[in-house]
């Protein structure tokens, strides 16, 4: 029970690594606030977190609004007095270069993944600030240190989340508030099977494409980034501060020959 009676706010946790880590902290102990934009899977998760005997409950928000992100915030206030993890999951992604993204699309990547962390660090914390405890987990990518085609708007988001969590951790630390960012490589979640589905012609050759890329040989699954989240929640990670955590199959580091 690694996290045993702490309380966790993760958004983005109705599907993909956000659920897959719902799960994991509440079976390490947390009380988990689901939150996702989608009301139906961010109950999905609280009740199969229920049926295994775990603390969950979902809280509506979109991550790009104040007043919504504020709302969710007073309501897990109000409901538990404190928030000890916030793990800033909610992303999307974004394919193009630079020549073929619409403004539009640019922005809503750069609202979703820069704006979605700000706003939920913002009103967390205060709280955190004033209990001189806290622990912050933002989803960055490990696109944040390497070049890929076609991923301007989502590598400058993450890219952009990573320098924010060195930044805050200075301006933290004194609160005893660590925070620390995760790394993933390319991670078979529902969503990345559809856009493999829907953007090649063959999603299987795609799918081997990724992977070797990675020196894994295969493609990572959300729990392999859940229980990272959960090392970065811990105690066990007490002397991790402003720190980036790969989970990516050896694609940052290293180079198939």
């Amino acid at each position: 029970m690694r996290l045993k009676d702490k309380v966790t706010l993760i958004t983005g946790s109705g599907s993909g690594i956000g659920k897959s880590s719902a799960h994991y902290f509440a079976r390490e102990g947390a009380t988990v606030i689901i939150n996702d934009l989608d009301e139906q899977k961010g109950q999905e998760t609280v009740r199969e977190i229920a049926e295994l005997g775990g603390e969950a409950v979902f809280i509506h928000a979109d991550v790009t609004h104040p007043e919504s992100v504020k709302a969710m915030v007073d309501e897990a206030l109000g409901q538990f007095g404190r928030i000890d993890v916030l793990f800033n999951n909610a992303g999307i992604s974004g394919v193009g270069a630079i020549h073929e993204i619409e403004p539009d699309a640019w922005d809503r990547v750069i609202s979703v993944n820069i704006r979605g962390v700000f706003l939920p660090c913002k009103y967390v914390l205060p709280s955190m600030m004033e209990r001189r405890s806290g622990n912050i987990i933002n989803m960055s990518s490990c696109i944040a240190e390497i070049g890929l085609a076609r991923r301007a708007s989502y590598s400058a988001t993450k890219g952009a989340v990573l320098a924010l969590t060195k930044s805050m951790q200075v301006d933290y630390a004194p609160y005893n508030i660590r925070v620390n960012a995760l790394l993933p490589g390319t991670i078979l979640t529902p969503f990345v099977e559809n856009y493999l589905k829907t953007s090649y012609d063959d999603p299987e050759e795609a799918i081997e494409s990724l992977k070797k890329r990675q020196l894994s040989g295969d493609l990572g699954r959300p729990e392999d980034v859940a229980q990272a989240a959960v090392f970065l929640a811990s105690d066990e990670s007490k002397f991790m501060m402003g720190s980036p955590l790969y989970i990516d199959g050896g694609v940052v580091f290293g180079k198939n020959a």
